[in-house]
Protein backbone atom coordinates (compact mmCIF):
# COMPACT_ATOMS: atom_id res chain seq x y z
CA UNK A 1 0.00 0.00 0.00
CA UNK A 2 1.80 3.37 -0.84
CA UNK A 3 1.04 6.17 1.63
CA UNK A 4 -1.18 8.48 0.89
CA UNK A 5 1.37 12.02 1.19
CA UNK A 6 -1.19 14.98 0.35
CA UNK A 7 -2.44 17.35 3.11
CA UNK A 8 -5.71 15.17 3.56
CA UNK A 9 -3.96 12.02 4.12
CA UNK A 10 -1.47 13.35 6.72
CA UNK A 11 -4.08 14.84 8.06
CA UNK A 12 -6.24 12.19 8.77
CA UNK A 13 -3.10 10.00 10.15
CA UNK A 14 -2.77 12.11 12.89
CA UNK A 15 -4.35 11.97 16.28
CA UNK A 16 -7.57 14.34 16.65
CA UNK A 17 -6.29 17.96 17.28
CA UNK A 18 -2.99 17.36 16.65
CA UNK A 19 -1.51 20.09 14.63
CA UNK A 20 0.57 19.02 11.59
CA UNK A 21 4.16 20.39 11.00
CA UNK A 22 5.23 23.88 11.01
CA UNK A 23 6.44 25.00 7.26
CA UNK A 24 8.47 27.55 7.73
CA UNK A 25 7.33 30.85 5.46
CA UNK A 26 8.84 32.01 2.34
CA UNK A 27 9.50 35.46 3.64
CA UNK A 28 10.85 34.42 6.92
CA UNK A 29 14.24 36.59 6.25
CA UNK A 30 12.09 39.70 5.53
CA UNK A 31 10.33 39.01 8.61
CA UNK A 32 13.19 39.29 10.71
CA UNK A 33 14.83 42.46 8.85
CA UNK A 34 11.50 44.07 9.30
CA UNK A 35 11.69 43.43 13.16
CA UNK A 36 15.17 44.04 13.26
CA UNK A 37 14.78 47.12 11.85
CA UNK A 38 11.88 48.93 14.02
CA UNK A 39 13.34 47.80 17.27
CA UNK A 40 16.89 49.56 16.34
CA UNK A 41 15.05 52.46 14.79
CA UNK A 42 12.95 52.92 17.98
CA UNK A 43 15.80 52.10 20.55
CA UNK A 44 18.86 52.43 18.90
CA UNK A 45 21.99 49.39 18.38
CA UNK A 46 23.11 48.15 21.33
CA UNK A 47 20.00 47.98 23.44
CA UNK A 48 18.31 45.63 20.83
CA UNK A 49 18.96 41.57 21.89
CA UNK A 50 18.70 39.00 19.39
CA UNK A 51 16.62 37.23 21.32
CA UNK A 52 13.88 39.87 21.92
CA UNK A 53 14.10 39.80 17.88
CA UNK A 54 13.15 36.31 17.28
CA UNK A 55 10.88 36.20 19.65
CA UNK A 56 8.97 39.05 18.26
CA UNK A 57 9.01 36.79 14.91
CA UNK A 58 8.25 33.86 16.79
CA UNK A 59 11.32 31.50 16.21
CA UNK A 60 13.90 31.07 18.78
CA UNK A 61 17.11 32.33 18.62
CA UNK A 62 19.15 29.58 16.85
CA UNK A 63 16.46 29.28 14.20
CA UNK A 64 17.25 32.93 13.73
CA UNK A 65 20.87 32.57 13.61
CA UNK A 66 20.51 30.07 9.98
CA UNK A 67 19.34 33.26 8.70
CA UNK A 68 21.56 36.00 9.96
CA UNK A 69 25.05 34.86 11.59
CA UNK A 70 25.40 38.15 13.91
CA UNK A 71 23.15 41.07 15.38
CA UNK A 72 25.42 43.23 12.89
CA UNK A 73 24.73 41.01 9.57
CA UNK A 74 20.95 42.28 10.86
CA UNK A 75 21.46 45.94 11.14
CA UNK A 76 23.37 45.85 7.36
CA UNK A 77 19.98 43.86 6.02
CA UNK A 78 17.97 46.29 7.78
CA UNK A 79 19.78 49.60 6.85
CA UNK A 80 19.56 48.41 2.88
CA UNK A 81 16.57 46.52 2.49
CA UNK A 82 15.18 50.14 3.70
CA UNK A 83 17.62 52.04 1.39
CA UNK A 84 16.25 49.80 -1.19
CA UNK A 85 12.57 50.12 -0.81
CA UNK A 86 12.51 53.30 -0.82
CA UNK A 87 14.41 53.91 -3.98
CA UNK A 88 12.16 51.30 -5.51
CA UNK A 89 9.23 53.20 -4.47
CA UNK A 90 10.79 56.54 -5.76
CA UNK A 91 11.37 54.73 -9.61
CA UNK A 92 7.95 52.92 -9.25
CA UNK A 93 5.91 56.71 -9.15
CA UNK A 94 8.34 58.10 -11.18
CA UNK A 95 7.25 58.95 -14.70
CA UNK A 96 9.51 60.60 -17.08
CA UNK A 97 7.00 61.33 -19.82
CA UNK A 98 5.32 63.84 -17.57
CA UNK A 99 5.98 67.35 -16.99
CA UNK A 100 8.19 68.25 -14.71
CA UNK A 101 5.75 69.69 -12.00
CA UNK A 102 3.15 66.64 -11.89
CA UNK A 103 6.18 64.23 -12.14
CA UNK A 104 7.81 65.48 -9.09
CA UNK A 105 3.82 65.54 -7.41
CA UNK A 106 4.03 61.74 -8.22
CA UNK A 107 7.66 61.17 -6.80
CA UNK A 108 6.68 63.38 -3.99
CA UNK A 109 3.43 61.24 -3.12
CA UNK A 110 5.22 58.34 -4.10
CA UNK A 111 8.12 58.67 -1.73
CA UNK A 112 5.68 59.83 1.18
CA UNK A 113 3.37 57.21 1.21
CA UNK A 114 6.31 54.51 1.42
CA UNK A 115 8.02 56.28 4.33
CA UNK A 116 4.03 57.05 6.13
CA UNK A 117 3.60 52.97 6.00
CA UNK A 118 7.31 52.44 7.02
CA UNK A 119 6.98 55.11 9.91
CA UNK A 120 8.21 53.30 12.59
CA UNK A 121 11.30 51.75 10.94
CA UNK A 122 12.49 54.54 9.09
CA UNK A 123 14.07 56.30 11.24
CA UNK A 124 16.92 53.82 10.95
CA UNK A 125 18.86 56.17 8.06
CA UNK A 126 19.47 58.85 10.08
CA UNK A 127 21.63 57.04 12.26
CA UNK A 128 22.57 53.53 11.25
CA UNK A 129 26.25 54.52 9.12
CA UNK A 130 27.92 55.25 12.23
CA UNK A 131 27.72 51.97 13.27
CA UNK A 132 28.27 50.42 9.53
CA UNK A 133 31.74 49.10 8.15
CA UNK A 134 33.41 51.12 5.13
CA UNK A 135 32.34 48.75 3.02
CA UNK A 136 28.96 48.57 3.82
CA UNK A 137 28.23 52.26 4.23
CA UNK A 138 29.46 52.54 0.91
CA UNK A 139 27.20 50.18 -1.08
CA UNK A 140 24.28 51.57 0.95
CA UNK A 141 25.14 54.76 -0.06
CA UNK A 142 24.64 54.39 -3.66
CA UNK A 143 21.22 53.41 -3.10
CA UNK A 144 20.67 57.02 -1.83
CA UNK A 145 22.62 58.30 -4.38
CA UNK A 146 20.58 56.69 -6.80
CA UNK A 147 16.89 58.14 -4.80
CA UNK A 148 18.63 61.62 -4.71
CA UNK A 149 19.34 61.35 -8.70
CA UNK A 150 15.66 60.32 -9.14
CA UNK A 151 14.35 63.51 -7.40
CA UNK A 152 17.26 65.82 -8.76
CA UNK A 153 16.16 65.07 -12.54
CA UNK A 154 12.79 66.80 -12.50
CA UNK A 155 14.33 69.30 -10.34
CA UNK A 156 16.57 70.27 -12.85
CA UNK A 157 13.93 70.18 -15.43
CA UNK A 158 11.90 72.31 -13.53
CA UNK A 159 14.91 75.03 -12.64
CA UNK A 160 16.69 74.56 -16.00
CA UNK A 161 18.75 77.91 -15.40
CA UNK A 162 19.27 77.06 -11.34
CA UNK A 163 22.94 76.34 -10.22
CA UNK A 164 23.33 72.55 -10.52
CA UNK A 165 24.18 72.25 -6.34
CA UNK A 166 20.88 74.42 -5.40
CA UNK A 167 19.13 71.66 -7.58
CA UNK A 168 20.77 69.39 -5.74
CA UNK A 169 20.23 70.82 -2.21
CA UNK A 170 16.09 70.79 -2.91
CA UNK A 171 16.14 67.35 -3.46
CA UNK A 172 17.85 66.64 -0.36
CA UNK A 173 15.98 68.62 1.12
CA UNK A 174 12.53 67.11 -0.13
CA UNK A 175 13.90 63.65 1.20
CA UNK A 176 14.50 65.49 4.68
CA UNK A 177 11.36 66.67 5.35
CA UNK A 178 9.27 63.54 4.11
CA UNK A 179 11.92 61.68 6.21
CA UNK A 180 10.88 63.86 9.57
CA UNK A 181 7.89 61.78 10.08
CA UNK A 182 9.86 59.05 11.21
CA UNK A 183 11.54 61.22 14.12
CA UNK A 184 8.16 61.24 16.04
CA UNK A 185 4.85 60.03 16.48
CA UNK A 186 2.54 63.49 15.92
CA UNK A 187 -0.95 61.46 14.88
CA UNK A 188 -2.65 62.83 11.38
CA UNK A 189 -4.90 60.41 8.85
CA UNK A 190 -2.57 59.26 6.14
CA UNK A 191 -4.28 61.17 3.22
CA UNK A 192 -4.24 64.28 5.31
CA UNK A 193 -0.25 63.80 6.29
CA UNK A 194 0.36 62.90 2.59
CA UNK A 195 -1.17 66.25 1.47
CA UNK A 196 0.64 68.45 4.01
CA UNK A 197 4.06 66.26 3.03
CA UNK A 198 3.44 67.28 -0.21
CA UNK A 199 2.77 70.52 0.58
CA UNK A 200 5.84 71.31 2.33
CA UNK A 201 8.24 69.62 -0.28
CA UNK A 202 6.66 72.06 -2.99
CA UNK A 203 7.44 75.04 -0.41
CA UNK A 204 10.98 73.97 -0.11
CA UNK A 205 11.15 73.65 -4.19
CA UNK A 206 9.81 77.11 -4.51
CA UNK A 207 11.88 78.97 -2.01
CA UNK A 208 14.37 81.17 -2.86
CA UNK A 209 18.07 80.16 -2.09
CA UNK A 210 20.65 82.91 -1.01
CA UNK A 211 23.82 82.33 -3.32
CA UNK A 212 26.08 79.49 -2.04
CA UNK A 213 29.31 80.69 -0.37
CA UNK A 214 32.72 80.20 -2.34
CA UNK A 215 34.84 77.42 -1.96
CA UNK A 216 36.54 77.26 1.33
CA UNK A 217 40.52 77.82 1.21
CA UNK A 218 42.68 77.66 3.59
CA UNK A 219 42.05 76.53 7.70
CA UNK A 220 38.58 77.22 8.81
CA UNK A 221 38.17 80.36 11.00
CA UNK A 222 37.55 79.59 14.61
CA UNK A 223 34.89 81.73 16.47
CA UNK A 224 34.17 81.81 20.14
CA UNK A 225 36.28 81.10 23.18
CA UNK A 226 37.33 77.97 25.09
CA UNK A 227 35.01 77.08 27.43
CA UNK A 228 36.95 77.13 30.71
CA UNK A 229 34.74 75.17 32.85
CA UNK A 230 35.60 71.52 33.75
CA UNK A 231 32.30 70.57 33.76
CA UNK A 232 30.97 71.75 30.59
CA UNK A 233 34.23 70.75 28.37
CA UNK A 234 33.37 67.04 29.63
CA UNK A 235 30.01 67.85 28.21
CA UNK A 236 31.19 68.94 24.69
CA UNK A 237 34.09 66.35 24.57
CA UNK A 238 31.50 63.71 25.38
CA UNK A 239 29.35 64.48 22.69
CA UNK A 240 31.77 64.83 20.15
CA UNK A 241 33.78 61.42 21.06
CA UNK A 242 29.73 59.57 21.08
CA UNK A 243 28.78 61.43 18.06
CA UNK A 244 32.28 59.74 16.41
CA UNK A 245 32.27 56.21 17.79
CA UNK A 246 28.85 55.92 19.31
CA UNK A 247 28.34 55.45 23.05
CA UNK A 248 29.12 51.66 23.93
CA UNK A 249 32.45 52.37 22.45
CA UNK A 250 32.88 55.61 24.21
CA UNK A 251 35.14 55.36 27.67
CA UNK A 252 34.97 58.01 30.32
CA UNK A 253 38.69 57.45 30.36
CA UNK A 254 38.63 59.01 26.78
CA UNK A 255 36.19 61.42 27.52
CA UNK A 256 38.22 62.71 30.51
CA UNK A 257 41.50 62.65 28.35
CA UNK A 258 39.96 64.93 25.35
CA UNK A 259 39.11 66.95 28.54
CA UNK A 260 42.79 66.90 30.15
CA UNK A 261 41.82 65.30 33.38
CA UNK A 262 42.15 61.54 34.41
CA UNK A 263 38.53 59.42 34.73
CA UNK A 264 38.80 59.34 38.35
CA UNK A 265 38.38 63.57 38.21
CA UNK A 266 35.38 62.70 35.35
CA UNK A 267 33.37 61.51 38.51
CA UNK A 268 33.51 64.54 40.39
CA UNK A 269 31.07 66.27 37.88
CA UNK A 270 29.12 62.95 36.55
CA UNK A 271 28.34 60.04 38.04
CA UNK A 272 28.11 57.51 34.94
CA UNK A 273 28.43 57.74 31.29
CA UNK A 274 24.95 57.71 31.33
CA UNK A 275 25.06 60.59 33.54
CA UNK A 276 26.75 63.01 31.51
CA UNK A 277 24.42 61.96 28.15
CA UNK A 278 21.72 62.89 29.94
CA UNK A 279 23.31 66.24 31.18
CA UNK A 280 24.50 66.79 27.58
CA UNK A 281 20.97 66.34 25.85
CA UNK A 282 18.90 68.42 28.98
CA UNK A 283 21.99 71.04 28.32
CA UNK A 284 20.96 70.94 24.76
CA UNK A 285 17.29 71.15 25.50
CA UNK A 286 18.11 73.94 27.83
CA UNK A 287 19.80 76.05 25.54
CA UNK A 288 16.67 75.63 22.98
CA UNK A 289 14.43 77.13 25.58
CA UNK A 290 16.71 79.81 26.53
CA UNK A 291 17.01 80.58 22.09
CA UNK A 292 13.08 79.99 21.77
CA UNK A 293 12.93 82.70 24.64
CA UNK A 294 15.12 85.41 23.08
CA UNK A 295 13.66 84.81 19.98
CA UNK A 296 10.03 85.59 21.43
CA UNK A 297 11.52 89.09 23.30
CA UNK A 298 12.98 90.12 20.21
CA UNK A 299 9.98 89.23 17.44
CA UNK A 300 7.67 91.71 15.95
CA UNK A 301 5.69 88.81 14.75
CA UNK A 302 4.72 85.89 15.16
CA UNK A 303 5.77 84.40 12.03
CA UNK A 304 8.98 86.59 12.68
CA UNK A 305 9.59 84.91 16.58
CA UNK A 306 8.69 81.19 14.27
CA UNK A 307 11.80 82.40 11.72
CA UNK A 308 14.36 83.49 14.73
CA UNK A 309 13.60 80.04 16.50
CA UNK A 310 14.76 78.59 13.61
CA UNK A 311 18.12 80.85 13.04
CA UNK A 312 19.15 79.83 16.05
CA UNK A 313 18.76 76.18 16.22
CA UNK A 314 20.28 76.20 12.99
CA UNK A 315 23.60 78.41 14.51
CA UNK A 316 23.36 76.11 17.39
CA UNK A 317 23.25 72.63 15.25
CA UNK A 318 26.17 73.42 13.20
CA UNK A 319 28.37 74.70 16.22
CA UNK A 320 27.86 71.31 18.11
CA UNK A 321 26.36 69.00 14.81
CA UNK A 322 27.20 65.87 16.62
CA UNK A 323 24.48 66.45 19.00
CA UNK A 324 21.01 65.55 16.81
CA UNK A 325 22.58 62.27 15.53
CA UNK A 326 23.70 61.38 18.99
CA UNK A 327 20.41 62.33 20.12
CA UNK A 328 18.65 60.05 18.10
CA UNK A 329 20.85 57.21 18.11
CA UNK A 330 21.59 56.95 22.11
CA UNK A 331 18.44 58.23 23.20
CA UNK A 332 17.36 54.45 24.54
CA UNK A 333 20.89 53.97 26.27
CA UNK A 334 19.18 56.24 29.52
CA UNK A 335 17.04 55.42 32.04
CA UNK A 336 14.03 55.53 31.40
CA UNK A 337 12.82 58.30 33.74
CA UNK A 338 15.31 60.49 31.94
CA UNK A 339 13.87 59.56 28.87
CA UNK A 340 10.55 60.35 30.14
CA UNK A 341 11.85 63.67 31.25
CA UNK A 342 13.87 64.89 28.17
CA UNK A 343 10.89 63.48 25.66
CA UNK A 344 8.92 66.29 28.04
CA UNK A 345 11.54 68.99 26.99
CA UNK A 346 11.82 67.97 23.45
CA UNK A 347 7.79 68.29 23.26
CA UNK A 348 7.47 71.59 24.90
CA UNK A 349 9.88 73.28 22.88
CA UNK A 350 8.68 71.77 19.65
CA UNK A 351 4.61 73.07 20.51
CA UNK A 352 6.18 76.49 21.66
CA UNK A 353 7.85 77.26 18.24
CA UNK A 354 4.55 75.14 16.40
CA UNK A 355 1.95 77.68 18.44
CA UNK A 356 3.73 80.54 16.09
CA UNK A 357 2.70 79.25 13.32
CA UNK A 358 -0.70 79.59 11.67
CA UNK A 359 -3.78 77.10 10.79
CA UNK A 360 -3.81 73.84 12.36
CA UNK A 361 -1.54 72.81 15.42
CA UNK A 362 -1.24 69.21 14.32
CA UNK A 363 -0.11 70.37 11.32
CA UNK A 364 1.88 72.83 12.82
CA UNK A 365 3.98 70.35 14.52
CA UNK A 366 4.91 68.52 11.34
CA UNK A 367 5.83 71.48 9.87
CA UNK A 368 8.40 72.10 12.99
CA UNK A 369 9.64 68.53 12.81
CA UNK A 370 10.06 69.41 9.39
CA UNK A 371 12.01 72.34 9.68
CA UNK A 372 14.33 70.52 12.42
CA UNK A 373 15.04 67.55 9.58
CA UNK A 374 16.81 70.36 6.83
CA UNK A 375 18.77 71.37 9.86
CA UNK A 376 20.17 67.51 10.13
CA UNK A 377 19.85 66.32 7.20
CA UNK A 378 20.97 69.83 4.67
CA UNK A 379 23.43 70.69 7.37
CA UNK A 380 25.16 67.29 6.72
CA UNK A 381 25.07 67.61 3.12
CA UNK A 382 26.43 70.88 3.68
CA UNK A 383 28.87 69.44 6.16
CA UNK A 384 28.19 71.34 8.58
CA UNK A 385 29.91 74.72 7.14
CA UNK A 386 28.70 77.16 9.44
CA UNK A 387 29.62 80.11 6.98
CA UNK A 388 27.23 82.98 6.99
CA UNK A 389 25.96 81.97 3.83
CA UNK A 390 25.32 78.54 4.19
CA UNK A 391 23.23 79.20 7.35
CA UNK A 392 21.11 81.70 5.58
CA UNK A 393 20.35 78.77 2.82
CA UNK A 394 19.67 76.40 5.78
CA UNK A 395 17.35 79.28 7.36
CA UNK A 396 15.92 79.89 3.91
CA UNK A 397 14.48 75.99 3.90
CA UNK A 398 13.17 75.83 6.95
CA UNK A 399 11.47 79.25 6.67
CA UNK A 400 10.11 77.78 3.65
CA UNK A 401 8.96 75.21 5.50
CA UNK A 402 7.73 76.47 8.61
CA UNK A 403 5.40 79.31 6.75
CA UNK A 404 4.35 77.92 3.74
CA UNK A 405 3.30 80.92 0.97
CA UNK A 406 3.80 84.40 2.03
CA UNK A 407 4.55 85.41 6.05
CA UNK A 408 1.20 86.50 7.39
CA UNK A 409 1.17 89.68 8.50
CA UNK A 410 2.61 91.43 11.98
CA UNK A 411 0.15 90.54 14.86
Amino acid sequence: MVADRSEVGLASARPSGEPGPRRRPKNRKAQIVGVAARAFAERGYHPVGVDEIAAEVGISGPALYRHFSNKYAMLVAAAEMGAQQLLDAAQAADHPELEPEPRLTALIRGIAEHTIDCRREGGLYRWERRYLGSADRARIRVIYADLHNTLTTPIAELYPEADPADNSLRAAAVLSAIGSVTGHRTALSNARLVGLLNDICWDILRAELPPAPAPATGDPIVRGLPVISKREQLLTEAIRIFGRQGYHEASIEEIGAAAGINASSVYRYFSSKSDLLAAAFHRTGERVAIANAEALSEATSRADAAVRIAERFARMTFAMPEILPVYFAEFSNLPASEQHRLRSIQRQNVLEWANLLEGDQIEARFRVHAAIGQVIDVGRRLRFDSRPQNLARVGALMSAVLLGGPAPADD
